[in-house]
């Protein structure tokens, strides 16, 4: 849900829009930064994801308030890494995976540098939520090391979502499946085909 921030560190709320958690509610940091990807934007990337999510292994990263994450969890995704930087943040994030009820096979949350998180990782994802803090140059870093480290499966669905005047390049093998945007936001979503 799409809140304007008010005090620092002040507790908004995300909504879980379908599966098994429809309707919850769950607390989120208001902070400078934080972008929960709208409802509406969410209800049309879930639309686009629904034949493909069941039994993925996800990667929400800059998960922020975890909201696409939280959404792939609640449509049965098998798994996903919450990957965010800010430690209150994702202390928030462990607390509403503790509010669900979810294990540590189902879950994590990884306070660190995505980059860095990236460089280290040993598993692959099926699919990944890459919508960085705009302005950063953080998207183009993230989708070279994603394919330079071999951290996407086969047939791996990637969604992008940034800035409406940000040029990208993505690999050759990335198969543009659907793409919306609005005045200020592009969001897409790839399909990585073998080569």
């Amino acid at each position: 849900m799409k809140q304007a921030v008010t005090r620092k560190g002040s507790v908004g709320a995300i909504r879980i829009i379908a599966g098994q958690w429809r309707g919850r509610k769950l607390p989120v940091l208001e902070k400078e930064g934080l972008r929960p990807t709208t409802d509406r934007t969410k209800e049309t990337l879930f639309n686009w994801l629904a034949p493909y999510i069941d039994n993925r292994v996800c990667l929400d990263a800059f998960a922020g308030s975890g909201s696409l994450g939280f959404e792939a969890l609640s449509r049965r995704a098998a798994k996903v890494t919450f990957v965010e930087q800010d430690r209150q943040v994702a202390n928030q994030l462990q607390k509403n995976l503790a509010t669900l009820g979810l294990s540590a096979d189902q879950a994590r949350v990884i306070q660190d540098n995505l980059l860095s998180f990236l460089h280290g990782a040993k598993e692959t994802y099926g699919l990944v939520f890459l919508d960085p803090p705009f302005g950063k140059g953080l998207l183009q870093k993230s989708i070279d090391v994603l394919e330079q480290q071999g951290l996407l499966s086969e047939g791996a669905l990637i969604y992008l979502e940034c800035e409406v005047s940000l040029p990208l390049s993505v690999p050759a093998n990335w198969q543009l499946l659907k793409q919306k945007q609005t005045k200020q936001v592009s969001y897409s979503l790839y399909l990585k085909e073998t080569l």
